[in-house]
């Protein structure tokens, strides 16, 4: 039986359980949702919701997450050409809510569900299409996750993007980058038995790590790094990589880059270096971080550093984008509706 199964044998408690009106009340088909207009311009408005399909779900969104990597590019402009893309849009792929309608599969009715997007606005393109009070997404693209996870869930996505970039590789001895993702990898890395790995990051503000070394990459004299992953999304980094790394060892970009990677060839030629790309997570990996999360090994605890409410969204957007206290904004949408979360 795996994680998912369990979870929906599970019964659902007096409080979770949702009346037929509520999910009746789904049928409106519409939601707000955070719109990207165009560059620097975003806002909160109603939209029209697909009619959802007969193997589709429509999902009251509770929280939903903000990224600083891929909505910052979006927001800013400066978003190489992706497929989707296009204005108005609405962003985001961290989405945690409860089931209003589920006609195809009913043992999801009033189960709360991870979300990584949705196309199902009328008059919005959807990349990835998470950050409204409720979507209509196929019953596939759900996850069931335990209530205990409430907020936390938003950061499924990231984890589970960290987890793929280790699948089946060597864990990082080295990660670049301080942010949310470069703190999962790193205690993903301890979580599956590895040794703790050393952080780069140039933010005195972001040096606290949970268990293993943040140091400046000015004070590292190391030349033996075997797997380097970065994070940082600088394109121009990968020189000042293989200087630090030892022969044959890898460089994996797990990061977002908008300009051309380049690197002088001579110096990775004699480090025999190799480089890797890690493409998006697969439904396996969120399995493995669900059962990390699930015996202990991992935790989100303290990744989470600002709250706003979804009609604040904005704000919010500004925060995440341009504070950098800011680990991860999460979006609360769940007095948009009614007081029923």
């Amino acid at each position: 039986m795996t994680l998912m199964d369990a979870l929906l044998d599970a019964p659902l408690s007096p409080s979770d359980a949702l009346p037929t009106a509520r999910a009746d009340a789904a049928a409106g088909l519409s939601a707000q949702a955070v719109v990207f207009e165009g560059d620097k311009r975003l806002g909160l408005r109603e939209l029209e919701l697909i009619e959802p399909h007969a193997d589709d779900i429509v999902v009251d969104v509770e929280w939903s997450g903000v990224s600083t990597g891929t909505e910052r590019l979006l927001w800013s402009g400066d978003m190489p050409p992706f497929p989707g893309m296009g204005y108005p849009l609405v962003p985001g792929y961290e989405a945690i809510g409860r089931v209003a309608r589920a006609d195809v599969r009913p043992a999801l009715l009033g189960r709360r569900v991870f979300v990584p997007g949705s196309h199902g606005f009328k008059n919005a393109k959807g990349l990835f299409g998470a950050s409204a009070a409720r979507v209509v997404v196929p019953a596939e693209r759900a996850t069931v996750i335990d209530d205990g996870l409430g907020e936390g869930g938003v950061l499924l996505a990231l984890a589970a993007t960290a987890y793929h970039a280790m699948a089946g590789a060597d864990a990082p001895d080295l990660i670049v980058g301080h942010g949310v993702l470069g703190r999962l990898l790193a205690r993903i890395a301890i979580a599956v038995g590895a040794q703790p790995p050393v952080v780069w990051e140039i933010d005195p503000e972001r040096a606290d790590g949970d268990g293993y070394a943040v140091i400046d990459p000015e004070c590292d004299g190391r030349s033996d790094y075997r797997s380097i992953y970065d994070v940082s999304g600088d394109a121009s980094i990968i020189d000042r990589l293989v200087a630090h790394m030892a022969r044959g060892g890898e460089i994996v970009l797990a990061g977002f880059y908008t300009t051309p990677l380049s690197f002088t060839f001579p110096p990775a030629f004699m480090k025999e270096a190799r480089l890797r790309v890690a493409a998006e997570w697969a439904p396996s990996d969120l399995e493995r971080v669900l059962a990390l999360l699930d015996d202990g090994a991992l935790s989100f605890d303290g990744l989470i550093t600002h709250r706003c409410a979804a009609r604040d969204a904005p704000e919010a957007y500004r925060t995440a984008f341009e504070d950098s206290a800011c680990l991860k904004m999460v979006l609360d949408w769940r007095e948009m509706h009614d007081g029923r979360l």
